[in-house]
């Protein structure tokens, strides 16, 4: 493999996960829970980021080292359990694909015009062109890679278009006068559970990125991905946060665009179709293609037919979409179970990270199994709160 291509597939992984983990339902909790916590939703992000760090960077190691997919690994660790983990994915990614091809046709209908069932079509035929090509993942690498660089420039110039107050934004992310667990369970389920764990991982093992010795290139990319998604969670923030400290009120059917055009104008607004389309249709392709990449060493006609099954759970996706529209309760939801299934993972990895029989003699760091039993303790304990006095709340 020469250096181009590792380079490639390295910030192609990265930002297929970055870009997998910022898609509609991100935009719209950020932009919600700003409105709502303030300043303070600073802290949230804070925590979402340490958390992801701690994730990430475990899983993508023992993927790595291991040389297996996640679902298989789980299995080695106990009989059965990565079918589970395979069945739990596989729903959560199906429930976040529908919205996502609800947001793409948002874009569309904001940039173009177009009605949403021309959009979600539209969108989900240009995330199926791409599993149509021979080298489907090249081009998902680069597809992931332009639509990642566009969405940061356009969130960062709104950023600064807003004049957030940048020393309260600083000052309440370190000593928050608000606190809300339904927030950070959902930020971060949406942002680091579920398929997006796996996203960049599996993407780096399919293309032949693996053993002990890539360790150094599996990091790089891991921190890579971190970094391109909490520098758009923060801006996003900014953004919001000078909009709505001005006392400027945003739309109730539509708090992200609002955000847009009330800090950058009419070309805001524009500039929110761009930025939904982009955060949206790459996050069908992060969905679809993880999702299926759970489900093809369980099955035999799967792995034969890969490019097939990521195209037809594109199509059953946007198909659900069009017949009962997008699910919002449905998208919380799947966050905060997302955020519930977090500790399960992280577990299953920390304990296949001492197993040699499947890590061989790799050593995990010390420092990265103890931010993981702590992660671990506090997403439990969160999310059991979470579902035992608010998750009811939403579909009342």
């Amino acid at each position: 493999m020469t250096q181009r291509i590792t380079r490639s597939t390295l910030l192609g992984a990265a930002f297929l996960m970055a870009t997998s983990a910022v898609g509609p339902g991100f935009l719209t909790q950020t932009t919600v829970f700003t409105q709502q916590l303030g300043a303070s939703f600073g802290f949230v992000i804070l925590i979402s980021i340490l958390i992801d760090i701690g994730v990430q960077l475990t899983v993508w190691r023992v993927v790595a080292v291991a040389e297996m997919r996640a679902q298989d690994i789980a299995n080695r660790v106990v009989p059965g359990l990565g079918s589970l983990l395979s069945g739990l994915i596989v729903l959560g990614g199906l429930a976040f694909n529908i919205g996502n091809v609800g947001g793409a046709a948002l874009g569309l209908q904001v940039l173009l015009g177009l009605p949403l069932p021309v959009g979600a079509a539209l969108a989900a035929g240009l995330a199926v062109t791409i599993f149509l090509v021979k080298e489907a993942g090249a081009l998902m690498d680069r597809f992931a890679q332009l639509m990642g660089l566009l969405l940061l420039g356009i969130i960062v110039y709104v950023a600064f278009t807003s004049h957030p107050p940048l020393g309260e934004a600083l000052r309440r992310t370190l000593a928050p006068t608000t606190l809300d667990f339904l927030s950070i369970v959902t930020l971060v389920g949406g942002t680091v559970g579920g398929y997006i764990t796996f996203a960049g991982g599996h993407r780096l093992l399919d293309a032949g990125l693996k053993g002990v010795a890539a360790l150094p290139q599996v990091t790089a990319s891991a921190v890579a991905g971190i970094t391109v998604a909490s520098v758009v969670r923060i801006f996003l923030f900014l953004a919001t946060l000078g909009v709505v400290s001005r006392g400027l009120v945003l739309a109730a059917d539509n708090p992200p665009a609002s955000v847009f055009r009330l800090a950058a104008g009419q070309a805001g607004y524009l500039l929110f179709g761009a930025v939904m389309f982009a955060a949206a249709v790459t996050s069908i392709i992060g969905s679809a293609y993880t999702s299926a990449s759970f489900i093809k060493t369980l099955s035999r006609p799967v792995a034969r037919h890969e490019n097939r099954t990521i195209i037809g759970f594109i199509v059953a996706s946007t198909l659900i979409f069009l017949l009962i529209g997008k699910p919002v309760g449905l998208l919380i939801l799947a966050g905060a179970l997302n955020g519930f299934i977090l500790p399960l993972t992280l577990a299953t990895f920390l304990v296949a990270a001492y197993r040699p029989a499947i890590v061989g003699a790799y050593r995990h760091p010390w420092w990265l199994t103890v931010a993981g039993v702590f992660i671990m303790v506090l997403l439990t304990w969160l999310s059991g709160r979470v579902f035992l006095e608010q998750i009811p709340t939403l579909f009342a």
